[in-house]
């Protein structure tokens, strides 16, 4: 059974949705760092060739939550999975099962479309997020260690000679 709160972005979301993820920013301790503007988002979501696909939840016609994520591949699997970017409600709406909404949603996506894999990921001191996912039956990959090039040294390395 679907949740009638949950749905697919539209256009008209996306300054509700730059919103959340300021909020998310603010929540993760990295403000200066989220420097998205709704152009951006709007193009990613919305533009000739999308690579970014998100949905929201709302609360009496006003969208309080979301999740954006992004299409990944699984070379061992043959087949593809959901990546989830971001996954944020409102402070004052979280406990009402918007959350798991969202979560339950985006694993509707991956089972109707054959997906094998739904992964995330949360910073390890983000206890209320971490006991949340468990209480799912997600399972920690704690093998893995997630590495990233930006900046300068993005630079660096992806330097054309």
């Amino acid at each position: 059974m679907t949740d009638d709160r949950i749905r697919r972005i539209r256009p008209s979301d996306v300054d509700a949705v730059i919103g959340l993820i300021e909020g998310l920013a603010e929540y993760e301790r990295a403000p200066e760092s989220c420097t998205i503007t709704a152009e951006q988002l709007h193009t990613a979501l919305f533009g000739d060739n999308p690579a970014l696909f998100a949905h929201v939840a709302e609360a009496d016609g006003v969208v309080v939550g979301c999740a954006l994520w992004f299409l990944n591949f699984s070379t061992w699997e043959g087949r593809h999975g959901i990546y989830l970017e971001d996954l944020f409600v409102l402070p004052e709406h979280r406990g009402s099962g918007l959350g798991k909404a969202l979560l339950t949603e985006l694993a509707r996506e991956c089972v109707r479309r054959g997906y094998g894999r739904f992964e995330w990921s949360v910073l390890d001191w983000n206890t209320p997020a971490i006991d949340f996912y468990k209480s799912l039956g997600a399972v920690a990959m704690d093998e893995w260690t997630v590495y990233r090039l930006d900046g300068e040294a993005l630079a660096a390395a992806g330097k054309l000679t």
